[in-house]
């Protein structure tokens, strides 16, 4: 197409990019690579989109909300694109599933990318910048894809990093659109990964949480379960995290990880989705009830005091009284350390939007039945959050500090080995970001715990 002449526009050096980002960690963490692969090219973040030359949101399509809230958020920042000529871009899982269709429904917007063309932003935004309006949505070839790079230093001063180890999903749930905007799975070499973290602990991250759509199908030159023990080899990791996880994966080897590398954070995150056999049926998870609680009980063994958590879909189509009671009883027996829930929301080409009305099997749930059902779940995940954490007053756990409290700069902030976030009075000298401080735990609540420190901090 013919490109208008250039605009006016800020000089290179002076550019700005704000990025809005919706959803998992597996955004962030591209996010974060927009950022530094931009800033390689004369753009600094701002925390303020009207202060931005670029404004970029990163998008999810799990949950028809997430898009609600895109469509919402384009609306606000219309009025910083007027105001000072910014640039307006969506990426992301929605940009990827709608394609040129935003560019239609929104006809301020600048230009719309998928997660597999994140490595040529920066030729994106100077094609934008000549007023050429496109979609950029194509696949890449799985043996020709090249996942994005962390920049160590923009890491420096955090305690904490994502790690992309995988992207993609071969499992097409029913009611899951990650295949169709992530695409087919592809596993990161183990020596980038590696590399990776490597370059990270040297700025001082202490804490790496590898990240992928379905990390225990990792095959990158090993299996999951050797790539984390590789990974707790390297000097100056404390703490290693993963997500997310099917069940049907959780393999043996994996299991005795847990057991063996104490390096190696007892928190799993394992979605059931349902607790009625016939549910996971037609969500096309391929496990029984009974299945899951057994692999739940292995971990337990494998590692006592390990948190799981969980997600649950309520409402699913088709979804009768018996079938959810069947979700409270899981979830009595399991005893989840939280959840994750939703109500069903229908996702495009996905199985379950597909046949949703087509036999009595595939009946619509209805809308406040499935909010009452969501908060009769929740409400049990709160008692049962909080009556695990109870059991904690008194015990003292290790807790890697983050930062001050929130709002009360006389306490600190961290997380102890299962991922429970611990508040405690200290002061930055006594308690320093990235240092491992003994905390004696004084009171409980469903999403926190709060303590005394016992005794010195050392160095993570």
């Amino acid at each position: 197409m013919t490109k208008a002449p250039a605009c006016p526009y800020l000089p290179a050096a002076m550019r700005k990019v704000f990025v809005h980002t919706f959803g998992c960690q597996m955004n962030e963490a591209d996010s974060a690579r927009m950022v530094e692969l931009l800033g390689r090219h004369a753009f600094t973040a701002t925390p303020h989109p009207e202060d931005a030359d670029l404004i970029l949101l990163n998008t999810c399509a799990v949950r028809e909300k997430a898009e609600q809230k895109l469509l919402s958020a384009l609306g606000r920042y219309r009025e910083h694109k007027a105001r000072r000529g910014a640039l307006l871009a969506v990426s992301g899982c929605v940009a990827q599933e709608q394609k040129g269709k935003l560019l239609s429904r929104v006809p301020y917007l600048d230009f719309v990318f998928g997660p597999d063309n994140i490595s040529r932003l920066p030729e994106l935004v100077e094609r934008a910048v000549q007023k050429e309006r496109f979609a950029e949505t194509g696949w890449m070839d799985s043996e020709e894809y090249v996942f994005p790079a962390a920049d160590p230093e923009a890491a420096r001063g955090r305690i904490g990093a994502f790690v992309t180890v995988m992207k993609g999903c071969d499992n097409v749930c029913a009611f899951c659109i990650v295949p169709h905007t992530r695409g087919r799975e592809v596993s990161r070499p183990f020596a980038e990964v590696l590399d990776e973290c490597a370059a990270l602990t040297a700025v001082g991250v202490r804490e790496v949480t590898l990240i992928g759509q379905n990390v225990n199908s990792y095959v990158g030159g090993c299996s999951f379960a050797e790539l984390l023990r590789k990974v707790a080899a390297l000097p100056g990791i404390a703490r290693i995290r993963f997500t997310t996880s099917h069940p049907h994966d959780l393999s043996d080897a994996l299991i005795e990880t847990f057991r063996d590398e104490p390096k190696v954070m007892p928190h799993f995150h394992l979605p059931v989705q349902a607790g009625s056999d016939e549910v996971l049926r037609r969500m096309r998870r391929d496990y029984t009830v009974e299945e899951y609680l057994e692999r739940h009980g292995r971990l337990e063994a494998a590692r006592p005091g390990i948190a799981i958590t969980t997600d649950f879909i309520v409402g699913f189509p088709g979804e009768g009284d018996e079938d959810f009671e069947g979700s409270l009883r899981l979830l009595e027996r399991a005893r989840f350390d939280n959840s994750f829930s939703f109500v069903f929301s229908p996702r495009p080409r996905t199985v379950a939007a597909l046949r949703l009305g087509s036999a009595p099997e595939w009946t619509e749930v209805d809308r406040d039945l499935a909010l009452a059902r969501l908060e009769r779940l929740q409400a049990l995940q709160r008692r049962i959050a909080l009556e695990k954490n109870q059991a904690l007053v008194g015990r003292e756990l290790e807790v890697l500090v983050e930062g001050p409290s929130e709002g009360d700069p006389a306490r600190r902030c961290g997380r102890a080995p299962d991922n429970r976030v611990v508040h405690f009075t200290a002061t930055e000298a006594e308690a320093p970001a990235a240092a491992l401080v003994p905390v004696r735990v004084t009171a409980a609540f469903p999403g926190s715990l709060s303590g005394e420190r016992t005794g010195p901090a050392r160095l993570a």
